[in-house]
């Protein structure tokens, strides 16, 4: 007879029961559905979220700062101007600016809607990896540099007004203490977190790592510090100096620190590794509650502040943005639609290129002036010549055309040039033909004779050689000559009438 425990009733199933149960935390990382992948060219080296919405957000990679949408994460705006690699691409706390770091050791600030570059920040000898603004004001910016120095600069004088040099190896991060404003904390390769006062210019204290610092971030209170360092997370007790507990969750070199909300009651920790692992942990205990796996080593991490959007670089170029819908956002546009009943029209900015295409197709009424649009001129034969360098064809094509203003416009060229001399000693003895017959009819007019005077001579001194083989170059040579000829008889017969002419009217003044 079998057991009572092992009877199941016909035509039912018996479930197996859950054995790990997803948690809060699990459920609302997971709504990060929307997956939105782009593949840059380069490692991607920095993310950072605008704190205004609708959050957009600056990737850093290679030579170039990418600003993406915050909603549709499409890119709106790349930044090319550095001459080498760029770092730490960050908004000012109210979205306005841009600032970067490059390799070349130049801070550049950069206007967020038309991307002009407003300040360039120089002093620095190396690459500056970490640069951020203050938040406490936006006239100031704090930055890190591989040549050991910490700057605190003035961004309208463009000065480093304190530098800091305590760091014996490269400085590769830093953070601003929201409670307590002009403190600042910064991490470097020499094992070291240094705080900062801005305002007197000191360094106030000094906590050892053991291991080169790749982030370090203050928790909202300013009280609590998290450092990361090789593959452990450090918690620190800022005022009492010491180590509260550290996280050795991850296998490799942990990159960056991310504080973050996701309600009200309750903040997060993110840690992003090159191990491609990205880890939750409940800031109460410091245990992971959520962790998600990439395919690729993290360089840079970063949430929105609503905390909709975390987005994800990786050292092979991979951009990774996951999205969350957020109920009070939909709910908001709900009403916002209701109550318009319909949706806003979109304001072109100069920063769009169709803001310059406003009324291109509009039919002008009766009473419109219409201005006719100019057709642009094409270029003829000689000038494509001109741009291949080749001297002696182009002033053949001018003196085909038969018009003297081309003709003297590409001779003129060809002194501006100093190619003159290169062109008439290549002319075949048809081609010194044409070229003379041309000088013969045009040399004596005033417009021109300013300058087929020189050319003529500059003609006669390269050509000497051709015109003592040729009879026909003689016969035009000598055509030449009766023509310079007659022009001097006639100009010395107008200025001994112009004397006549000065003593009749002096006689006539006396």
């Amino acid at each position: 007879m079998e057991a009572a425990s092992s009877y199941v009733p016909v035509g039912k199933k018996q479930l197996p029961k859950s054995r790990n149960p997803l948690t809060a935390d699990s459920k609302f990382w997971r709504r990060f559905k929307r997956r939105i992948v782009d593949e840059q060219k380069f490692a991607v080296t920095c993310v950072d979220f605008c704190p205004v919405f609708p959050h957009d957000f600056v990737v850093t990679a290679s030579t170039r700062v990418v600003v993406y949408d915050g909603a549709s994460c499409q890119v709106k705006k790349t930044i090319s101007r550095f001459t080498d690699l760029a770092y730490s691409g960050s908004f000012r706390p109210d979205g306005q600016l841009i600032m970067a770091g490059g390799e070349t050791g130049l801070i550049q600030i950069f206007d967020a809607n038309s991307r002009i570059t407003l300040r360039q920040l120089k002093g620095h000898s190396r690459a500056v990896r970490w640069v951020r603004y203050s938040e406490s004001d936006k006239l100031h910016v704090l930055s890190g540099s591989d040549d050991n120095s910490v700057r605190w600069w003035d961004v309208a004088s463009e000065e480093a007004v304190v530098k800091f040099q305590e760091h014996t190896d490269y400085v590769r991060c830093g953070s601003y203490n929201p409670a307590s404003p002009g403190i600042w904390v910064t991490g470097s390769y020499d094992h070291t977190v240094r705080m900062w006062d801005t305002r007197t210019a000191k360094s106030v204290s000094l906590l050892q790592h053991d291991k080169p610092l790749e982030d370090v971030l203050f928790f909202p209170s300013g009280s609590l510090l998290a450092t990361a360092g090789g593959n452990m997370v450090k918690i620190w007790d800022v005022v009492a100096g010491k180590v509260l507990t550290v996280l050795g969750n991850h296998q490799k070199t942990v990159k960056k620190l991310k504080l973050t909300t996701p309600s009200e009651s309750e903040s997060r920790l993110l840690t992003a590794s090159l191990d491609g692992l990205l880890k939750v942990f409940d800031i109460e205990d410091f245990k992971v509650v959520h962790a998600a796996k990439y395919p690729g080593p993290i360089l840079a991490m970063d949430v929105s502040p609503s905390c909709t959007s975390l987005a994800v670089g990786t050292a092979s170029g991979l951009l990774s943005v996951r999205q969350r819908k957020s109920v009070i956002s939909e709910e908001r546009a709900t009403q916002a639609l209701e109550v318009s009943g319909q949706e806003q029209k979109e304001v072109l900015r100069p920063s769009n290129f169709r803001y310059f295409l406003r009324g291109a197709t509009e039919k002008a009424s009766d009473d419109d002036y219409v201005l006719g649009s100019t057709k642009r001129a094409l270029r003829q034969e000689h000038d494509w010549l001109l741009l291949k360098f080749r001297y002696k064809d182009a002033l053949l094509a001018a003196l085909n055309t038969k018009d003297p203003t081309v003709v003297v416009a590409v001779i003129e060229e060809l002194v501006a040039r100093k190619g003159l001399v290169q062109a008439f000693s290549n002319l075949e003895v048809g081609e010194l033909e044409i070229l003379l017959a041309f000088l013969t009819k045009h040399v004596a007019s005033p417009k021109y004779s300013r300058l087929l005077v020189p050319a003529a001579h500059s003609v006669f001194d390269t050509c000497a050689t051709s015109f003592a083989a040729s009879q026909s170059l003689k016969q035009q040579v000598t055509k030449l000559k009766y023509a310079v000829e007659e022009e001097v008889r006639l100009q010395e017969s107008l200025q001994s009438f112009q004397g006549m002419l000065q003593t009749l009217v002096q006689a006539a003044v006396h």
